[in-house]
């Protein structure tokens, strides 16, 4: 499970993990990964985003959360709108990630990057027009998730 949330199996691993039965544990077993990679004890209720997860608080608030610990605000707020954001809004910005005359008009689009304000991982990247609001993913119904597709009730302790 490591090698898979690491991003390092071989592709004819992933093709067979792919193709072959689901196991009914494998987000039980997924979640267990992730907890054990993390120092704080909060439990993990969901994977959020690359390096961002939706955990339970022993108050019962449930919250986005970073690798690093950084509490974000409650899950169904915008933590966008609780990071760093670093906006690539000028062609000297734009090339500094795009070879010259193939970035985007920074009139039509800007990319916005965000980055955790505790450990500075970038967290999200977006290429908007330059009015567009800050994009909120996503809000999961965490107790459905639970109830109907888990059929196990949340973890209260990591």
């Amino acid at each position: 499970m490591n090698e898979l949330i690491d991003g390092t199996l071989e592709f004819y691993q992933l093709k067979e993990m792919m193709s072959s039965h689901k196991d009914p544990e494998r987000f039980e077993i997924y979640r267990e990964v992730l907890q054990e990679r993390v120092s704080w004890d909060d439990p993990i209720l969901l994977p959020y985003g690359l390096h961002l997860y939706i955990v339970q608080k022993s108050d019962g608030d449930r919250i986005v959360k970073c690798d690093c610990g950084h509490e974000f605000c409650n899950y169904k707020e915008n933590w966008k709108l609780h990071a760093r954001i670093f906006v690539r809004d000028t062609e000297e910005k734009m090339n500094e990630i795009y070879p010259k005359l193939m970035s985007p008009d920074p009139e039509w689009q800007v990319i916005r990057e965000y980055y955790c304000p505790n450990c500075a991982v970038q967290l999200e990247v977006e290429a908007v027009p330059p009015w567009y609001p800050i994009i909120l993913d996503f809000e999961p119904d965490i107790d459905t998730f639970y109830k109907e597709w888990i059929k196990r009730p949340m973890p209260t302790k990591a």
